[in-house]
């Protein structure tokens, strides 16, 4: 039977390449279905049943709810065939190339697949709930805990077109034909339902039916020892033996972690050159091949002894690469090319005001950065990640950064109208909106927020872009001249890289490439050091411990770590290890002096984590329990490593090394802090929980008086954000429940979802906080056991602390009734000072503000007036200056009048002196300051003498400055004292120069 045919009538592709669709071609159809397959209702997708009767009955057009789907429950009910005559007024309305489109190839995989009992799933956000990782880079992540036999399955198949992002191999974006940051990955999945022979079957069907790509281009990789997926592949699919390849663990075998559930993959490839033959053929060479949908078997879980045991339930995961399927079916060069994309560099181009067909590769590349990237960008940013500097934010920041870089060596620039104030990512940004119809609804709902976003962002960018080029340039210059002289490799120093990241924004990735293109590599293990560096004075900044000996010997060289037990006791006995003073180690210390002490054991916390040390007292008992010496703690640290260095005071007696004391925690602060980092915990989860995953934590602080929480979030959240946060945190309160704290493996914390700081580095064991079913962190500080301990929660401050960062200021149990308390005596003293009851406090601030308002007007008037008499004094005291033209001038002082008061006389002198004058005023209104004015009339300026030109100077004598327009112009000064010698040179000057001028 020959091969249905996609209808041949090419149509225009951005304005040069036609999608020619697969000309007929034979294939090898599958044997009669098998009895699990009959269990379906007509699998037949719509795109086939279409092509068939337009293939046999030229006649009739399928509509488009025409397919059948699969009796599955209640999630496919079958459909008859709704046929109607062609005319050709239904032909023009169907788009001539609407079969290869991306929107099409996409809406016919999920079709293809529904009609087969899938579920459609809609796309998962690219802020994956995972912990793991960063970014949804894979079709199957939403369904990951399914796979893992976390959560039941909800329906037993599903399809997607799932948006991913991977920013690994960025670098190698528009450098080949399919490597992008932001793509769609379509997939059908199965949860214990069916498994490998329907895949394979249906992904043939999809590809050679559905798709109608020649059966002969097409050849399949399977893992080596997968002998089930080779014999289906070759008997049952049909594929000749020659087409088909095993390939090793590397290439075709998935595993989920070092543990778990894996299994052998199949992949289906497409060869642009078949007439190169079958002869030392590499799947792997991109310039003949293209891997456009995986099959991954889910049929194993590997134990931990590396041994694999039969699943009992086998799972199906496909990816189908959307961009890759366009490509083949639109027949351009390279994905960028496709309606996915390529109106995205049209765009581009025709701001840059070039032809991207003409073009070199060079900017060819530059392009494809922009197209590909802005996708990325405008996804990301849509779904609440903002540009920062760490974690997803980084992303997007790194990502804007090569797009502007790359559009302005294109020579694009933003237009200055429109309200985009010069920067241009908005104006390609539409575009993507454009095509995000089918791809994610929400874009262009969020629009606005989106592009105000990149124009913030590309315009903070580009004030520090400018200088950084020029010194990266001359950094570059000065590598490629040393490296001539001493005949090495040229070599940009991490130093010098680390200056460009901290001080000009510059990611380090940007400074390789742009380093690249000159020749020259970039030392990234010195780039690391220096970061390190910055991180340790960062850390040091506030929280000093010395610990080195005068002589340079560490006194704790030969000190064990502290043994940590104030999980489970607020008191032990412990040894002192080591007495220091001032940073030098001592034997003993007597009362009075400060001391930082060793021990062997405490039940002391130390500051981590954003939580600050406990404190409490050590007490030395002698003969009958009796003390001999009380020594205050105030705070204790970590040193190197965990070392516990406990700071106080001598209170009583002296304390020796090698003495054993008894260790005791304030209880009552040890409570606050615990109630105060629980609460924390909640407020991250409610933070994500109302205002997105997105957040992340920033940092922190864990006081005793009130809890501190940094976050990366673009904009200030609104009262009624605040309240609805601080009423399901007290909820939570409410719900008393009781915390579980556990030590685990890292891997499996993380599998657990327990939330982990991206960028923090842990241990491989590590303890896990978890409030059930609203919060699970990594910590290792002091909890309450029952969130009832928190007794309340309140929000006392928001605010942004810098660009995407907002804090968080709170207050709960003790703490919050010193908070009220507090509240509540300023409160009384207010109202018994304004002699009201606690709620017309306001009402009587208000009127009193409008009295003091009037009063400030009526005392400022007067100070007018009084200006506008004194002025009306020294009228008479103006002279003339000039021959050919009179001119008026006045230089004088008003003693103690204010600026403003000072303005107006000067208004009011130039309207009584009239056309030409010239009015210079000064005073000091107090102690330590000086003001000045000039007041010029259009006469005096068509002269060509300007106020504002000429004021500065003359303030300048008095330790100030200032200036304004041509007629009339401010200043301002610091030494009152040279006020009268400053008017006098003003004299001096205006009288030289208006000499001149009207002689």
């Amino acid at each position: 039977m020959a091969a249905l045919k996609l209808p041949h009538s090419p149509s225009p592709i951005h304005g040069r390449q036609y999608l020619v669709p697969f000309p007929a071609s034979p294939i090898i159809f599958p044997k009669p279905p098998s009895p699990r397959l009959s269990n379906y209702s007509f699998p037949i997708s719509h795109g086939f049943l279409a092509r068939t009767l337009a293939l046999f009955s030229p006649g009739i057009l399928v509509c488009s709810n025409s397919y059948l789907r699969g009796a599955w429950g209640n999630q496919s009910k079958t459909k008859s065939a709704s046929v109607q005559p062609v005319t050709a007024e239904l032909m023009e309305d169907q788009p001539k190339d609407s079969l290869v489109s991306g929107d099409s190839i996409r809406r016919r995989f999920l079709d293809f697949y529904a009609s087969r009992g899938h579920k459609i799933i809609p796309s998962a956000s690219l802020v994956p709930d995972d912990p793991t990782v960063l970014l949804t880079i894979a079709g199957m992540l939403p369904f990951k805990p399914i796979f893992l036999g976390k959560i039941p399955r909800q329906v037993p198949c599903a399809t997607t077109a799932q948006r991913c992002i991977r920013t690994n191999d960025v670098e190698n974006v528009g450098r080949t034909a399919r490597h992008h940051t932001f793509f769609e990955m379509l997939g059908n999945f199965s949860f214990g339902d069916y498994f490998k022979k329907e895949a394979i079957q249906w992904s043939w069907e999809l590809s050679t039916v559905e798709f109608g790509l020649p059966p002969e281009r097409l050849w399949i990789s399977v893992y080596e020892d997968d002998d089930e997926a080779f014999e289906i592949w070759h008997k049952e699919v049909g594929v000749p033996v020659e087409r088909i390849k095993r390939m090793g663990e590397d290439d075709n075998f998935w595993m989920s972690g070092a543990t778990g559930p894996c299994g052998p993959c199949s992949e289906i490839y497409y060869d642009f050159h078949p007439e190169r033959g079958y002869a030392d053929v590499d799947l792997g060479d991109d310039t003949r091949f293209i891997e456009f949908y995986n099959l991954v078997f889910m049929e194993y879980n590997k134990k931990d002894d590396g041994t694999l045991e039969p699943l009992k339930q086998k799972n199906i995961d496909t990816g189908l690469g959307l961009e890759r399927m366009a490509r083949i079916l639109q027949k351009v060069p390279n994905n960028y090319e496709t309606d996915l994309i390529y109106p995205i560099i049209e765009k581009a181009s025709e701001l840059a005001n070039m032809s991207y067909a003409l073009a070199d590769e060079q900017t060819k590349l530059k392009l494809k950065v922009v197209g590909d990237h802005l996708r990325a960008i405008v996804y990301l940013i849509s779904d609440g990640v903002l540009p920062s500097n760490i974690g997803r934010g980084y992303v997007v920041r790194r990502l804007i950064r090569r797009v502007v870089r790359a559009g302005r060596s294109l020579g694009i620039k933003g237009e200055v109208q429109d309200n985009l104030e010069g920067a241009f990512l908005p104006a390609i940004a539409e575009i993507v909106m454009e095509l995000s119809t089918h791809i994610d609804s929400d874009v262009k709902i969020k629009a606005p927020r989106i592009l105000e976003e990149l124009k913030k962002e590309e315009l903070h960018f580009v004030q520090t872009l400018e200088r950084g080029e020029i010194l990266l340039e001359k950094m570059l210059a000065d590598a490629l001249s040393n490296a001539q002289k001493s005949g090495t490799m040229p070599c940009l120093s991490g130093k010098d890289a680390f200056l460009l990241y901290d001080t000009f924004g510059f990611p380090v990735e940007l400074t390789t490439e742009i380093a690249e293109e000159h020749g020259v590599t970039v030392d990234m293990n010195g780039f690391d050091q220096e970061m390190e560096n910055q991180r340790r004075l960062s850390r040091a900044a506030h929280n000093v411990v010395k610990i080195e000996a005068e002589d340079g010997a560490s006194p704790t060289e030969y000190i064990n770590e502290t043994e940590f037990v104030g999980y489970d006791s607020l008191s032990a006995r412990a040894v002192v290890e080591s007495l220091m003073v001032n940073g030098s180690p001592v034997i003993q210390v007597s009362e009075g002096n400060d001391v930082e002490v060793l021990l062997n054991r405490t039940p002391f916390y130390a500051e981590s984590g954003g939580q600050i040390g406990d404190h409490g007292f050590l007490y030395v008992t002698g003969g009958e329990n009796q003390q001999t010496a009380v020594v205050e703690i105030k705070d204790v640290q970590k040193s190197l490593g965990d070392i516990f260095v406990h700071k106080g005071t001598i209170r009583e007696g002296v304390l020796e090394v090698g003495r054993e004391v008894e260790a005791a925690v304030d209880a009552k602060l040890r409570q606050r802090a615990k109630v105060h980092h629980t609460a924390t915990h909640l407020l991250q989860a409610a933070l994500k929980k109302l205002i997105g995953q997105e957040i992340s934590q920033a940092g922190s602080l864990v006081a005793f008086d009130r809890l501190r929480f940094d976050f990366n979030y673009g904009h200030a959240l609104t009262d009624t954000q605040l309240e609805d946060i601080e009423r399901l945190i007290n909820g939570w309160v409410g719900a008393a429940a009781f915390l579980e704290t556990k030590v685990m493996p890292l891997k499996d914390a993380k599998e657990a979802g327990a939330i982990a700081m991206f960028g923090e580095k842990y241990g491989e064991q590590v303890r896990v906080v978890e409030v059930p079913g609203i919060s699970m962190e990594l910590c290792g500080g002091t909890h309450v056991r029952n969130t009832s301990e928190i007794r309340v929660f309140k929000i006392i401050s928001e605010q942004g602390i810098a660009s995407g960062v907002r804090r968080i200021e709170a207050v709960a149990g003790e703490a919050f009734i010193e908070y009220i308390n507090a509240r509540e005596y300023h409160m009384k003293n207010l109202c018994s000072m304004l002699k009201v009851k606690a709620e017309e406090v306001t009402t009587r601030v208000e009127k009193l503000l409008e009295e003091l308002r009037m009063s400030r007007n009526e005392v400022a008037n007067l100070h007018t007036k009084a200006a506008v008499y004194k002025a009306l004094t020294i009228a008479s005291k103006a002279f003339e200056v000039g021959t050919s033209q009179k001119i008026r001038v006045l230089v004088e002082s008003l003693d103690d009048v204010d600026a403003d008061s000072l303005k107006v006389a000067a208004e009011h002198l130039i309207d009584t002196l009239q056309d030409p004058a010239a009015v210079i005023l000064g005073s000091c209104p107090d102690e330590g300051k000086v003001s000045l004015v000039a007041a010029f009339t259009p006469a005096v300026v068509d002269l060509g003498i300007q106020a504002g030109k000429f004021i500065g100077p003359i303030a300048k004598l008095c330790g100030g400055g200032g200036g304004g327009r041509a007629n009339f112009a401010q200043a301002g000064g610091r030494k009152p004292e040279n006020l009268p010698s400053a008017l006098g040179k003003a004299r001096e000057e205006i009288v030289s120069i208006l000499s001149e001028k009207a002689s």
